[in-house]
């Protein structure tokens, strides 16, 4: 259990699951039992599929990376490694399958594509994460999906505003994806692995992710108030990453201190843009605010 909890990465539940029930509220969705449930596939299972899978069959390259065997990845002897799998099927199908019956067609397109950008990350043959730059859209589709599938499950539609929404986290969670990459250059070109920052090399990839960064930012100014405030807490991420724009391939590892400094940055924006949902929900801006 230690181990499977250690594979599945808690530090990284929120990130999953906060966006699904964020969405499902957000979308008119109740204090309910699909909010309840939803929430709790996001957090565990689902962390634990996604990990778990990248962690088995990352297992020869991670060896070789120093950050891995903590907090952002497991090196679980070969040993364990169906039990890990089959571990993730098991908590995983189940909900999977009452989640699908429980929404309409969309949401069920939505959830499917979430699940299956889970395994084609990391899983043999497919591979997303060594196709560089498919290896940033799908680990965004990671995070972005729970929302759009919490969104859709509350037959919400499909407005100017949300499709901004989601189109700005989406640029946040490629810039993430591709900024991260940057500190397993060596590593990763040692155990001969693709992505996009060894396609790109370190200093353009940090001006891509930067850049992304930005957008997410702008897209939230299409939002109605406090809604547009949102984009104010991209400006953190874009000076972390921005304050890397010099390295190069041989000093890509410094970027790690950027990545720990992204780790926390994630729960501080996170209780802003709680604050932002409350002031909303409570009509505090105004009867004009989103």
């Amino acid at each position: 259990m230690k181990e499977l909890l250690s594979t599945s990465r808690p530090l990284s539940w929120v990130n999953t699951a906060y966006p699904f029930a964020a969405a499902y509220l957000l979308a008119g969705g109740g204090i309910d039992w699909l909010l309840f449930l939803g929430t709790f596939f996001f957090l565990v299972p689902y962390n634990l599929a996604m990990y778990g899978i990248n962690d088995v069959f990352d297992y020869e390259s991670d060896l070789l990376n120093p950050r891995k065997g903590g907090v952002e990845g497991a090196v679980v002897p070969r040993e364990r490694h169906r039990r890990i799998l089959w571990a993730a099927a098991v908590s995983t199908v189940p909900l999977a399958v009452i989640l699908l019956a429980a929404g309409g067609l969309a949401a069920a397109v939505a959830l499917v594509i979430s699940l299956a950008a889970v395994v084609a990350y990391s899983a043999p043959k497919l591979r997303f994460k060594e196709r560089p730059v498919l290896d940033s859209i799908t680990s965004s589709t990671h995070f972005v999906s729970p929302a759009v599938y919490g969104w859709l499950l509350a037959e919400a539609p499909m407005s100017s505003g949300a499709w901004a929404a989601f189109a700005a986290f989406f640029c946040w969670g490629m810039a993430s994806h591709a900024f991260g990459a940057v500190q397993d250059i060596v590593p990763d070109r040692a155990a001969h692995l693709g992505s996009i920052a060894t396609v790109l090399g370190a200093r353009p990839t940090v001006a891509v992710a930067t850049g992304l960064y930005a957008a997410a930012g702008l897209l939230c100014l299409a939002l109605p108030l406090p809604g547009a405030l949102a984009g104010l807490l991209s400006l953190p991420y874009l000076v972390n990453s921005g304050r890397f724009l010099r390295v190069t391939d041989a000093t890509s590892e410094r970027t790690r201190r950027g990545w720990r400094v992204f780790l926390w940055l994630n729960y501080v924006t996170g209780f802003l843009f709680t604050l932002l949902l409350i002031i909303d929900a409570l009509g505090l801006w105004g009867p004009n605010g989103g």
